[in-house]
């Protein structure tokens, strides 16, 4: 039984050696485990304030968005009405031009006429 002992012995040493190394594993696995939960709570917090700056961002870009597009109808409205005014204005001035001509054309016949005719009639009473 000397011998049986000593292998018994043996494979107790053994066993525990085993276990041992089983332990300190365990140990550096639960050391990397606490390591990456610190890091997954860190990146949760940058991820979450992320978010919310992404949330913002969105926002504040709608805003923006619906001012420009506003201001684009507001734009091509202006410059349609400035179109009208532009064509109504030179309707008019055409108008006036011609109502210009046409007062000149009716005062020139009437004062080159009579001019005519005091130059004829005074050529005849000579």
């Amino acid at each position: 039984m000397g011998e049986a002992g000593a292998a018994l012995q043996g494979c107790n040493a053994a066993l525990l050696e085993g276990l041992a190394e089983l332990r300190a594993r365990r140990d550096e696995l639960s050391e990397r485990i606490r390591e990456e939960e610190a890091e997954r709570g860190r990146l949760q917090a940058r991820l979450g304030a992320l978010s919310q700056r992404l949330a913002r961002t969105n926002e504040s870009l709608a805003g923006h968005l619906a001012a420009r597009s506003e201001l684009d109808r507001s734009i091509a409205e202006t410059e349609a009405a400035y179109g009208k005014i532009l064509e109504s204005s030179q309707t008019l001035l055409d108008v006036l031009k011609g109502e210009i001509g046409n007062a000149s054309k009716a005062s020139e016949p009437k004062s080159t006429s009579k001019q005519k005719e005091k130059q004829t009639s005074g050529q005849k009473h000579s």
